[in-house]
């Protein structure tokens, strides 16, 4: 596996070893081991499954407050996004600023973020895949999330009129939001 840094602290872009042949492909897509190397320690608790049947599907952005905040590590199976995860942390240098990857299940690249992350994506092809581990249990009470075209964080999302589920639409912009990290 090969780790990457990203402008965000703690934010890493992984590209797995894939073995390809006439069959098809093996990759590892999580190692404690080889991520404790590169300094991640995360104790996955929960894995979660998202299908979205049309492009331009945007999930997010989400996150959930302390004490149920969560770690994640994402992957797109099928399909692409694109992901973005915007840091939340007042302390930090990057707090508001926001980083953008695509993903894809052609190059199997995966995105760990920490807790105090809100993370959303959205999908560039139908009937897309994606899969993510989280450190903490997901709890209805903690969820929150901030717009998706939030006029501070200026995200230069690759679609315009974007399929939202009724939540997204309703969410609060970043201005209004007091960050709980």
């Amino acid at each position: 596996m090969d780790f990457q840094k990203t402008s965000l602290r703690g934010v890493w872009l992984i590209q797995p070893q894939v073995f390809k042949d006439n069959r098809g492909f093996f990759l590892e897509s999580f190692s404690k081991k080889k991520f404790e190397a590169a300094g991640i320690d995360p104790q996955f608790v929960q894995d979660n499954h998202s299908m979205s049947i049309e492009k331009e599907v945007l999930r997010g952005l989400h996150f959930q407050k302390p004490p149920h905040a969560q770690a994640k590590l994402v992957r797109v199976i099928k399909g692409s996004v694109f992901d973005v995860v915007v840091d939340l942390r007042k302390s930090s240098e990057t707090f508001g600023k926001w980083e953008s990857f695509e993903l894809s299940a052609d190059n199997f690249q995966m995105l760990f973020m920490p807790r105090g992350f809100a993370h959303g994506f959205c999908t560039l092809e139908k009937n897309t895949e994606f899969l993510y581990k989280t450190d903490n249990f997901y709890d209805h009470e903690s969820e929150q999330g901030i717009i998706w075209n939030d006029q501070t964080l200026d995200i230069k999302w690759p679609i315009d009129m974007p399929i939202l589920s009724d939540k997204d639409k309703l969410l609060p912009t970043f201005a209004d939001l007091n960050s709980p990290f």
